[in-house]
């Protein structure tokens, strides 16, 4: 991260603002196709990561495909230009009007996550004359080691099918003549940093692809969606997830039938890290035992720290004093839950200083909102000529 770069748009933008790294993203771009194209994966970026214009240009330039999970979504991808035949439509709650937009425009493949959504898919293709290709999602029931509040992949989910409905998922299907299974689809949670657990989905996928060839059923398309992580404790060190390896563990464990396609979502791995949140100090405030640096960002501009406990570097890039203190960095907004992080050791620290919270590429600027009719802040972007 340039932090030179950050000085100068200080000069030029109010904060808070969001600053992308678009040098950075197009770094990590190029690990990414590097590494998929080798084992010949198809990788699509989840737009709810960062739906940002200028990042999904970038994106949409290394020709990868789009993970959507709603119509807007699906209509975005397709005014920056992502190919409709590589937008895959995600979501467990996809409406009529969704649906049938997306038949209209001919996307790749509904990703189903329940009989009663393919029942109703069944309805709106035939309504139209069209023929609906889809992919079941399927709970493995593997841990993911993540946060609770995006663990997808477990049997007590709101998310995709269990096992034990399948057969009946095969005869709905059966049943359907506006209906083509072209897949399957996984996806176990978000923020995985244990590779480990990737290598318990390659099991559990192999298994339920013996399940489906045992009753002479065979897809061409296998997707295990996404979710690998990043470094939030050391973003500038690591700034980049480990997708060599990441892509090498699927092809080691993952028993492919000929001529299948393996497919990823990713969407944190690939723009976490190229977005900071830049913000000042209004006030320091001192507690009977808590210092508080009070920030002109708060939730709604970066909700992750509120709503899963999520840990951020926090850096301050004004102050040179050599002597640190420990403070709680918290936000304008009128709930205790916003605070940035608690005891952070920062250089002596004053009003106006500059105060930068990395790896918010990922969940930040998507996820704004303007309680206490805040304003929806800016972008600015960076990138080395």
């Amino acid at each position: 991260m340039n932090f030179n770069s950050i000085k100068n748009a200080l000069e030029q933008n109010e904060t808070p603002f969001y600053f992308y790294d678009l040098s950075l993203l197009e770094r990590t771009l190029d690990y990414v196709k590097k590494e998929s194209e080798f084992h010949s994966f198809n990788v699509h970026y989840a737009l709810k990561a960062n739906s940002n214009n200028k990042v999904l240009d970038l994106i949409k330039e290394y020709g990868l495909g789009a993970d959507c999970v709603s119509g807007n979504e699906i209509c975005k991808a397709m005014e920056i230009g992502f190919d409709n035949q590589k937008i895959v439509f995600a979501g467990v709650g996809k409406t009529d009007k969704e649906i049938d937009f997306a038949l209209e425009k001919g996307i790749f493949c509904f990703n189903c996550e329940s009989i009663a959504e393919i029942e109703v898919i069944q309805q709106i293709a035939k309504k139209k004359r069209k023929t609906a290709k889809i992919a079941i999602r399927i709970n493995p029931n593997v841990v993911a080691n993540t946060h609770h509040y995006i663990t997808t992949g477990i049997q007590e989910n709101k998310f995709g099918i269990n096992k034990w409905e399948l057969e009946e998922v095969v005869e709905t299907i059966n049943n359907s003549d506006s209906i083509v299974l072209i897949g399957l689809h996984f996806h176990i949670g978000s923020q995985i940093t244990d590779l480990a657990v990737y290598k318990n989905l390659c099991v559990r996928v192999n298994e339920f692809q013996e399940w489906f060839e045992q009753r002479n059923i065979n897809v061409s398309h296998i997707n295990v969606g996404g979710g690998l992580g990043i470094d939030y404790s050391n973003p500038l060190s690591e700034p980049m997830s480990d997708f060599k390896s990441y892509f090498k563990l699927f092809k080691d464990h993952l028993d492919l039938r000929a001529n299948q396609q393996l497919h990823f979502e990713l969407g944190r791995s690939i723009v976490g890290q190229c977005g900071s949140l830049v913000s000042k100090v209004l006030y320091v405030k001192k507690g009977i035992k808590t210092k508080f640096a009070i920030v002109d960002a708060g939730m709604t501009e970066l909700i992750r720290p509120a709503l899963y406990q999520a840990s951020h570097q926090i850096i301050n890039i004004s102050s040179e004093d050599k002597n640190t203190q420990k403070y709680d960095v918290v936000g304008p907004i009128c709930e205790s839950s916003d605070c940035f992080g608690k005891q952070i050791s920062l250089p002596t620290t004053v009003r106006g200083d500059c105060i930068v919270i990395l790896s918010s590429g990922a969940y930040g600027q998507v996820m704004s909102s303007q309680y206490n009719l805040r304003e929806l802040v800016n972008a600015v972007y960076y990138k080395t000529q």
